[in-house]
C-alpha cells in the first residue's frame, strides 16, 4: 500500500540521518505528507512522537558505542546532537538509568529502543462510517491546559482535566453559555515539534459571550471536516475511534489532516452508558 511505503521511507531517512540534524519537514516530504499530518499519523500509529523516537534511537545507539568501544563521552554527545556532556548525561540517565560513564562498565544494564517498522494488517474489521461536513469559521470559549504527548502524558492529563472540570462546576458553567448543549474538547496550538499542545473544554457561543474574561477564545477556521461517531462508554469508545481514524481511515483515503484545531463533540447524556454517542471532528484536505 502506498501509505505504508511512504512511512517506511520516512523511517529509513531517520535511520540514515541519526548522526545529522533532522528536520520534520524533510521527513514529511519523504512520506509525501504535510509536517502536521505526518507527526499526527506517526504518533497515533506508534505511540511516540517523531522527536521522542529520534531521541530514544540516538540514545540507544550512543549507549552501544559507549559499551562496545572507547570514545570520549563528549565525542559521543556531539555525534548524536547534544551541545554539552551535561545535557547528554541528563538525557542518557533518563532513558538508561545510569550515566554515560557507567555504561562502560562490564555488565552495565542498558535499555534498547529498537527501530520501528510499519506492517499492513488485514483484520477484516467492521466498516467505518463517517460523513463529510463543510463548516464556516466559528469561535469557542473555554478553559484550557497545556499538555504533552511525550510518554503519553496527555492520555492521563486530559481525562483528569475533564474529571476536575465536572467536579468544580466548570463544565456546567460553560454549558450555560453555549449556543447548544454540546460540550467540545478542542486540541489546538501545537508548539515546536508538536509534542506540546493546548486542550480546551469549550462551547460554541454567541459573539457577545466572547468577551467573558474568565475564559479563553479559540478561533476555528472554515474547513472541510470528516466526522466520526463514537458509540459506547467513555473514554474507551472514543479512544478506539481515534485509533481507527489513523490506523484504518487515513491510510485508505486520499485525505490528510489540516493544520488547524480538531475537536470532540459531547452531547448531553451519560458518558458511561453503553449507547452514549459523541463525535470526533477532524479537519481534512486532499493530498
Amino acid at each position: 500500500m502506498e501509505w505504508l511505503n511512504r512511512m517506511m521511507a520516512a523511517l529509513d531517512l531517520m535511520e540514515e540521518r541519526m548522526e545529522e540534524p533532522l528536520d520534520v519537514g524533510e521527513l514529511a516530504k519523504a512520506a509525501c505528507s504535510s509536517p502536521y499530518h505526518f507527526q499526527r499519523m506517526f504518533y497515533m500509529l506508534t505511540g511516540v512522537t517523531v522527536a521522542d523516537y529520534i531521541r530514544k534511537r540516538r540514545l540507544t545507539l550512543a549507549a552501544q558505542e559507549l559499551a562496545l568501544t572507547g570514545p570520549k563521552v563528549i565525542d559521543v554527545a556531539l555525534k548524536y546532537g547534544y551541545d554539552s556532556p551535561e545535557s547528554f548525561s541528563k538525557a542518557f540517565r533518563k532513558l538508561h538509568g545510569i550515566s554515560p560513564s557507567e555504561a562502560r562498565s562490564p555488565g552495565a544494564q542498558l535499555k534498547a529502543f529498537p527501530r520501528l517498522s510499519f506492517h499492513l494488517s488485514l483484520k477484516g474489521d467492521k466498516e467505518m462510517d463517517y460523513r463529510i461536513v463543510q463548516r464556516e469559521a466559528f469561535q469557542v470559549i473555554g478553559l484550557s491546559i497545556q499538555t504533552t504527548s511525550v510518554e503519553g502524558q496527555n492520555s492521563s492529563e486530559i481525562p483528569k482535566f475533564w474529571q476536575d472540570s465536572h467536579a468544580n462546576g466548570t463544565v456546567a458553567a460553560l454549558g450555560a453559555l453555549g449556543r447548544t448543549e454540546d460540550i467540545l474538547g478542542v486540541c489546538y496550538n501545537p508548539e515546536g515539534n508538536g509534542e506540546r499542545f493546548s486542550y480546551a473544554i469549550a462551547v460554541e457561543t454567541d459573539a457577545a459571550m466572547l468577551d467573558n474574561p474568565t475564559y479563553e477564545v479559540v478561533s476555528i477556521p472554515e474547513a472541510t471536516w470528516a466526522v466520526f461517531t463514537s458509540i459506547g462508554p467513555m473514554p474507551g469508545a472514543i479512544q478506539d475511534v481515534w485509533n481507527r481514524i489513523y490506523q484504518d481511515w487515513f491510510p485508505s483515503t486520499g485525505y490528510e489532516q489540516a493544520a488547524i484545531p480538531d475537536f470532540e463533540l459531547y452531547p448531553p447524556g451519560d458518558p458511561s452508558a453503553p449507547d452514549y454517542r459523541c463525535e470526533v471532528w477532524i479537519p481534512i484536505i486532499r493530498r
